[in-house]
């Protein structure tokens, strides 16, 4: 589907049905899509470090139509493992839905047939945006260490090349979850007139001691991994150092209800106590599934300089750590959403964006949703989570469409 004349915009998912496969599921078939820019030294990407990098292709997928007044586009934001791929399927044979498809969809809870939504791998990931994994065209070898180091604001600035691209004035709404709810809050204190309104949930506006401490030592596990080789792998990857990681890391995601309801002290098959240093419980053999699935599908140098652009975040930093002081620009209404049972990204944190916004005058509503899931809620509280982002989006497209 072509939008401005000879500008490849979006294209509209394909709908298959494929009774064979899934019952009678119409299954949405979306194509990824790819952006590059930053080719000549004029148009180079300024870091944060101070860097100008360059050339930096972003991968994308789009949902629905960008309506004539352009008023209509959403942009999702992903977590730290996540990517564009954030709804449909990738072909008829496909039988992994993207990564909220129960959100994300015609007739879901944000609906592509009202709205034109984007989702885009971040700056540094490895899935399809440039990466430390992917070519340096100076040398012809993955960029690997001489990756620049990134931020979250690097990457909000790659999202914002791609929303001109797409011929973008202003996002009607973004939504994103943890490492999401980071770059919205970004967006709206770097590109205030850019944003009409953010949802972000279970997130922070800074990253705290304790998080920091969990990705030094996943960090610590990759690069302690004697397959690492100073970030110079090639067949043989760090794949201990990264399922480690990732291990460490999804305990944080969950919280000490939900793993009792779902594991307790529930032992293996033998039903009995090996009296050795293998796999007792089934808590143990979840977690050592969880870190191979991960090492499938991540990169381990990603993994380092996205934690690491977590680390850095923190939105007051150039405030002098007064929160309400950083967010005095913001021109947004937010909807914040924090989950009661989160230890990562305690409801407090949540509270603080919260209380700044409002000392601010901005229109904020927010809601700490009763779950057990832990940090994990915003992925698995759908239709809690589902009603209040599809009554806070209609109404703010509401007031455009009224103005």
């Amino acid at each position: 589907m072509l939008g401005r004349k000879g500008s490849k915009l979006k294209i509209q998912p394909k709908r298959v049905s494929k009774d064979s496969l899934m019952g009678n599921e119409v299954k949405y078939i979306v194509e990824p899509q790819d952006f590059l820019f930053g080719e000549t030294e004029a148009e180079k990407l300024e870091l944060d470090c101070g860097q100008r990098f360059g050339p930096v292709n972003i991968r994308y997928e789009t949902y629905g139509e960008l309506d004539a007044g352009g008023n209509n586009a959403i942009l999702v934001l992903h977590a730290l493992t996540g990517d564009a791929h954030v709804s449909g399927y990738h072909g008829v044979d496909d039988l992994k839905p993207g990564w909220w498809n129960d959100m994300i969809g015609s007739g879901k809870w944000i609906d592509t047939e009202k709205y034109f939504v984007v989702c885009s791998n971040i700056l540094g990931g490895c899935s399809g945006t440039t990466g430390p994994r992917s070519i340096n065209p100076e040398t012809r070898k993955p960029y690997n260490l001489d990756f620049p180091i990134i931020t979250i604001g690097d990457m909000v600035k790659a999202q914002y090349r791609l929303m001109k691209h797409l011929g973008i004035k202003k996002w009607l709404s973004m939504v994103g979850g943890s490492m999401g709810g980071m770059q919205a809050l970004e967006w709206v204190t770097r590109f205030p007139d850019a944003v009409g309104s953010v949802i972000p949930v279970a997130t922070t506006a800074r990253l705290s001691s304790q998080s920091i401490a969990f990705d030094w030592v996943g960090r610590e596990a990759i690069t302690a991994d004697s397959k690492w080789r100073e970030g110079n792998y090639e067949q043989q990857v760090p794949e201990q150092g990264l399922a480690t990681a990732r291990m460490l890391a999804h305990i944080t995601y969950l919280s000490d209800e939900s793993m009792a309801n779902k594991f307790g002290r529930e032992l293996q098959e033998s039903g009995s106590y090996s009296f050795g240093f293998g796999r007792d419980f089934a808590v143990e053999s979840y977690l050592q599934y969880q870190g191979q699935r991960f090492v499938e599908r991540f990169d381990a140098n990603s993994y380092l300089y996205i934690t690491r652009a977590m680390d850095y975040f923190d939105i007051s930093a150039d405030s002098d750590g007064d929160l309400i002081k950083a967010l005095e620009n913001v021109k947004s209404s937010f909807l914040v959403i924090a989950f009661s049972s989160d230890w990562l990204f305690p409801p407090a944190q949540s509270h603080d964006i919260v209380n700044a916004l409002l000392k601010n005058g901005v229109d904020v509503s927010f809601c700490e949703v009763q779950s057990g899931y832990g940090h994990d809620a915003f992925l698995l509280e759908v239709e809690t989570l589902g009603r209040m982002v599809s009554d806070f989006i209609r109404n703010r497209y509401q007031e455009i469409c009224n103005d």
